[in-house]
């Protein structure tokens, strides 16, 4: 999967899973900050993130994921190897 591709599902996922609107969604909007996403969401996040790449993002870089675009990268990364 592209990177594009990535990014896309990564939004459907933020959207249908934690119910942010769409339009809020961009690559350096902050999970906390800007998402308003609590603690319980980042780990609900993780968990659709291994589900629907099948991939494994261990505590210590799950904790480097600040903006959508660190999602995406981290994704990006260990969908490539």
């Amino acid at each position: 999967m592209d990177r594009a591709g990535i990014e896309s599902k990564l939004t459907d996922i933020l959207v249908d899973e934690l119910g942010i609107d769409r339009d809020a969604v961009t690559m350096k909007a902050k999970f906390e900050e800007d998402l308003e996403v609590d603690s319980l969401g980042v780990v609900e996040l993780l968990m659709a993130l291994e589900d629907n790449f099948d991939v494994k993002i261990p505590d210590d870089e799950a904790q480097a994921l600040v903006t959508v675009g660190d999602a995406v990268d981290i994704v990006e990364q260990k969908m490539n190897g």
